[in-house]
C-alpha cells in the first residue's frame, strides 16, 4: 500500500543525505589543503639564513694566511741581517719593527684564542636565532591544530543550504505529480520541507537522513490533518435527542459506493448499533437489487420503493421507520452519477434538503488518482460534503488520491476499504498513513 510515495520519499531522503555528505567532504578536504598551505608558508617564514659560520670561516681562512706568511717575512729579515753582518741588528730591527707596527699575534695559540674569541661572539645571535625558530615553529604547529580543530568542527556543523535541496525537491515534486498527487498539495509539501530543512545544522551524515524524515513527515502529517467531525461523538448528539444518526453517500458508479455501505453497516452492527438502509437509487433496478442482496446478508432492514420512485420519498421513509422503531442509524444510498451531470446533481439535493443528513460522505476509488479528487470537488461544490471513504486503498500503489484528497477540499477521510469482505474496512488515522509511507 502507497509503495509509490515510500520509494519516492525515502529515495529523496537517500539522495540528500549523499549529497549534503559529499559536500561536507568536499568542503573539508579544502578547507585542510588551505590549513596545510598556510602552515608551510608560515613554516618557510620562520626560517632563517644563518650567517656566522661564513663570516667565523672568513676570519679564520685570514688567520691561517696571516700564519702561512710570518715565516717567510722572518726568513726575508734573516736574509737582510745576514748581508748586513750584524745578527744584533735583526733582533733590534725585528723588536724595533714589532713595537712601532704591532702586529698581530700571529701564533697558533693566538690564532686559536681569536677562533675562540670568535665563537663566543657569535655564539649568542645563534641561539637567539634557534629561539625565534623554534618560537615560530610552535606557533605554527599552533595554528595548524587550532585549524585541523576546525575542520573537525566545520565537518560536525555542515549547513544545509536552499541550494543543496532545490534540485532535489524539483524532482520530488515531479514524482508525487506522477503518483497521481494534486498539484497543490506536491506544492505545499516542497515548501514545508523547505522550511524545515534550510539553515539546519549537521553534525554528522546520519542527521540529514533523520531531518529529512522528519521534514517529510511533518509536511505529510500537516496535509492529513484536517479538522472532522467525530461519529461517535454524533451518534451520542442524537440519541440524546431520540434521533437517528442520517448518513447520505454519493459519488459515481463503479466506486463500490453500494458494497461501502453493506461495510459501514457492518461496522455499526459490530459497535452494538443497528442501522437501517434507504435504497435510494431508484434509477436502475439492478442497484436496487443489489443493495436488497447486501442488507439480507448482513441482517440489516431496508426500506425501498419500485424503480424509478422518487429518491427523497425513500429516505424519508427510511428516516420515518428508524425513528418509529428505535434505530440509531440511517444509511442512505444514492444514484452513481457523473459528477457533471447538473439533473442528477439537483436531485441528490433534494435529499439533502428533504432528510437534512447530519453527514454526506464521498464514496471514491482511490485507484483513480486525481479523477478521485476532481469528483470530489465537484460533489462538494453540489451538495457539501463532511467526510471520504477510499475503497480499493489496498490495491493502492500510488497513494496519491489517499494524500490529496482530504487537503484540496478540506475534508477528513473517514475510512479506508481495504479488501472484498464486509469486515474489509478501517477507520482512517493520519498517524498510520504516515507511519506506511515512513
Amino acid at each position: 500500500m502507497f509503495d509509490s510515495l515510500k520509494k519516492k520519499f525515502n529515495g529523496t531522503i537517500g539522495k540528500l543525505t549523499e549529497k549534503v555528505s559529499q559536500e561536507a567532504e568536499e568542503e573539508a578536504k579544502a578547507e585542510e589543503n588551505s590549513v596545510q598551505n598556510e602552515t608551510e608558508i608560515n613554516s618557510l617564514k620562520g626560517t632563517d639564513v644563518k650567517s656566522a659560520p661564513e663570516t667565523s670561516d672568513k676570519s679564520s681562512s685570514d688567520l691561517d694566511n696571516a700564519v702561512e706568511n710570518v715565516p717567510e717575512e722572518i726568513d726575508s729579515m734573516e736574509e737582510e741581517s745576514v748581508d748586513s753582518g750584524t745578527k744584533k741588528s735583526f733582533f733590534s730591527r725585528l723588536k724595533r719593527k714589532s713595537s712601532e707596527d704591532k702586529p698581530l699575534d700571529v701564533s697558533k695559540e693566538s690564532v686559536a684564542s681569536e677562533e675562540e674569541k670568535t665563537e663566543d661572539i657569535e655564539t649568542p645571535r645563534g641561539e637567539k636565532d634557534e629561539s625565534v625558530s623554534g618560537k615560530k615553529e610552535k606557533e605554527a604547529d599552533e595554528s595548524e591544530k587550532e585549524s585541523k580543530s576546525g575542520i573537525f568542527s566545520f565537518i560536525r556543523e555542515k549547513t544545509i543550504s536552499e541550494k543543496d535541496l532545490d534540485d532535489l525537491l524539483w524532482e520530488l515534486e515531479m514524482s508525487l505529480l506522477e503518483s497521481d498527487v494534486a498539484l497543490e498539495v506536491a506544492e505545499k509539501i516542497i515548501i514545508s520541507v523547505k522550511e524545515d530543512l534550510v539553515g539546519k545544522k549537521i553534525k554528522r551524515s546520519s542527521d540529514v537522513a533523520d531531518y529529512t524524515r522528519n521534514a517529510l513527515k511533518n509536511a505529510v502529517s500537516g496535509i492529513l490533518e484536517v479538522e472532522s467531525k467525530s461519529i461517535d461523538t454524533l451518534l451520542q448528539e442524537k440519541k440524546t435527542k431520540g434521533e437517528p444518526l442520517i448518513i447520505m453517500f454519493v459519488g459515481i458508479n463503479g466506486t463500490g459506493k453500494t458494497t461501502t455501505i453493506a461495510k459501514i453497516s457492518t461496522y455499526f452492527i459490530n459497535k452494538g448499533y443497528t442501522p437501517v438502509i434507504a435504497a435510494s437509487d431508484t434509477f436502475r433496478a439492478g442497484a436496487i437489487e443489489q443493495i436488497s442482496h447486501h442488507a439480507e446478508t448482513i441482517g440489516v432492514k431496508i426500506i425501498k420503493h419500485k424503480k424509478g420512485a422518487d429518491p427523497a420519498a425513500v429516505a424519508y421513509d427510511a428516516v420515518s421507520h428508524a425513528s418509529a422503531q428505535g434505530k440509531e442509524i440511517v444509511l442512505v444510498d444514492t444514484a452513481g452519477r457523473m459528477q457533471t451531470n447538473i439533473n442528477l446533481m439537483d436531485e441528490m439535493a433534494k435529499i439533502k434538503r428533504v432528510v437534512s443528513p447530519d453527514l454526506i460522505v464521498f464514496v471514491g476509488d482511490s485507484l483513480t488518482g486525481n479523477d478521485a479528487v476532481e469528483q470530489a470537488m465537484k460533489f462538494n461544490d453540489s451538495v457539501g460534503l463532511d467526510g471520504i471513504i477510499l475503497t480499493k486503498a489496498d490495491a493502492d500503489a500510488k497513494g496519491g488520491a489517499a494524500l490529496s484528497i482530504g487537503y484540496v477540499i478540506n475534508k477528513p477521510i473517514l475510512f479506508l476499504g481495504v479488501g472484498q469482505g464486509y469486515e474489509d474496512l478501517m477507520e482512517f488515522k493520519p498517524e498510520w498513513m504516515v507511519e506506511q509511507i515512513f
